[in-house]
């Protein structure tokens, strides 16, 4: 996904939210420093597209998220990693404990993986 085509995904999920979904602080420059960014905002459009959860109800846990966020906005996609994570959990898509697991299983994986190569777990 090219960063003009997810900075149009995100102003468009936001009006979609009534523009009450909070956006990365950089506005359309560069939307993702990393990879695992995009495939997180990847897997929450897919997860709205199934009808996991509408995107009234995705603002409203992201912006409880992003509350807490650092003023620079550094740590945005990981709380937005954290809101979809309670999000699941609350909609019973997954259990508490194998995201935990999970979640325990791709930090370890990532530590041993040679920085550059594809992260297995």
């Amino acid at each position: 996904m090219s960063a003009e085509s997810a900075a149009a995904t995100l102003r468009h999920i936001a009006a979609a939210c009534g523009d009450e979904m909070p956006l990365p602080p950089r506005g359309d420059e560069q939307v993702f420093d990393a990879p695992w960014q995009a495939q997180v905002f990847a897997m929450t459009v897919a997860l709205h597209e199934r009808g996991v959860f509408t995107w009234s109800e995705w603002a409203r846990k992201l912006g409880a998220h992003v509350a807490g966020a650092e003023a620079d906005g550094s740590d945005y996609y990981e709380r937005w990693a954290d809101a979809l994570s309670e999000l699941l959990v609350e909609r019973d898509v997954v259990a508490a404990g194998s995201l935990r697991k999970l979640t325990e299983a791709w930090h370890a994986a990532a530590a041993r993986t040679p920085h550059g190569q594809p992260i297995a777990l």
